[in-house]
């Protein structure tokens, strides 16, 4: 059976755009009802939208999952061993990286609206992680009692107030 990681991110902006944070909670298993291993992390922007906090989270998390050793990781490359499946309650991150993202590259960076893609910054960095990790992408609706879902949107939350809670670190 191939490794697999979980990853739960989530971002929050108060104001909107205001303070905002990000999280995400990193399961290193098979399956997330027995993780081997939790790592959470999470960050905060002095002033950013909720969207952009919501294209960080995975950006972060696919860049931790990019340098778990050995190096090079079993999660990136033809020769990858492990399986990397993202959990997002924002239909904007997953919508943008599976569909949306390949007309607005197609449209120089245009959206269906022909204004310009916003964050496009943000995108280009994800969908290179996401080329290079293939993470799939799953939606799971939020403040749904979904406990890791929850926890990413307390972590997001905490930084975005300025009071961080204490992140979990049991991946060895």
């Amino acid at each position: 059976m191939k490794d697999k990681i979980i990853i739960y991110t989530d971002g929050a902006a108060k104001g909107n755009p205001g303070k905002a944070g990000w999280g995400a909670v990193v399961l290193l298993s098979q399956n997330s009802s027995d993780p081997k291993g939790v790592y959470e992390m999470g960050g905060h922007v002095a002033h950013a939208t909720n969207n952009q906090m919501e294209l960080t989270a995975p950006i972060e998390a696919l860049k931790y999952v990019k340098n778990l050793s050995p190096n090079p990781s079993p999660y990136q490359g033809e020769g990858r061993r492990g399986e990397v499946e993202i959990i997002s309650d924002s239909k904007y991150v997953i919508l943008g990286i599976t569909e949306w993202i390949s007309n607005w590259q197609k449209n120089n960076w245009r959206n269906a609206n022909k204004k310009p893609v916003l964050n496009r910054e943000l995108w280009e960095e994800l969908y290179a992680l996401t080329q290079e990790l293939k993470p799939r992408w799953t939606y799971v609706k939020g403040h749904n009692e979904d406990k890791y879902n929850d926890r990413a949107n307390l972590i997001a939350t905490s930084f975005a107030e300025g009071a961080p809670v204490k992140l979990v670190n049991l991946a060895g």
